[in-house]
């Protein structure tokens, strides 16, 4: 953690507001995700914000969970470090990101390296791997391990080809959102202007 004093006021109320989003519930199945994902390389935190922190804070967990999506000799980190050094592990931490990022987790997804390092937002930390994992279960190319339904598949693209003969039959249907003027007629108007007759 950096060597920061309380915060007070406007940063006080934002720092609040971004400690709110973190989910306990949410933190359990992640957890239980990365030691399966892991397999024994990994072992199950104490509960809790702070102590999920620390488990992911030197980032060799995570450089081992997007190591495990890749099928064996295609990691995409080779050498995992468990340094004490503070820019070592922040280092390892941006390649973990780096390395989501190449896996197709969106940039607007991943979290920012102090996110994670001091604390600041553990919900991003939670989004990125919740990210991560649909990711994963999309891909479907068989390195996830967990249940189907700890994550939403992402939708697919489904490209569709039309020859020139269904496009130009396409341009002379009239969609139902132009409406329609069937059975349509002016029996029974009156002309503009004249009152209405109520009887």
């Amino acid at each position: 953690m950096a060597n920061r004093g309380p915060s007070y006021g406007l940063s006080r109320e934002v720092q609040e507001k971004i400690e709110q989003k973190y989910d306990a519930d949410l933190e359990n199945k992640l957890v239980d995700w990365i030691t399966l994902q892991c397999a024994e390389d990994v072992e199950h935190p104490p509960p809790g914000r702070a102590h999920f922190q620390k488990w992911l804070m030197d980032g060799t967990v995570l450089c081992k969970l997007i190591n495990s999506l890749y099928p064996p000799g295609q990691e995409p980190i080779p050498k995992i470090s468990e340094s004490k050094m503070a820019f070592k592990q922040m280092e390892q931490i941006s390649q973990f990101l780096k390395a989501a990022e190449i896996y197709g987790v969106r940039t607007t997804d991943i979290f920012q390296t102090v996110d994670l390092w001091e604390g600041k937002d553990m919900a991003a930390v939670q989004r990125t791997l919740m990210a991560l994992g649909s990711v994963a279960i999309t891909k479907d190319d068989g390195c996830y391990r967990g249940e189907p339904s700890w994550f939403h598949r992402k939708a697919q693209q489904n490209r569709r080809g039309f020859s020139e003969e269904q496009l130009r039959q396409g341009q002379n249907v009239i969609g139902l959102q132009m409406g329609s003027n069937k059975g349509a007629s002016q029996a029974g108007m009156t002309g503009y202007g004249m009152p209405r007759q109520i009887m």
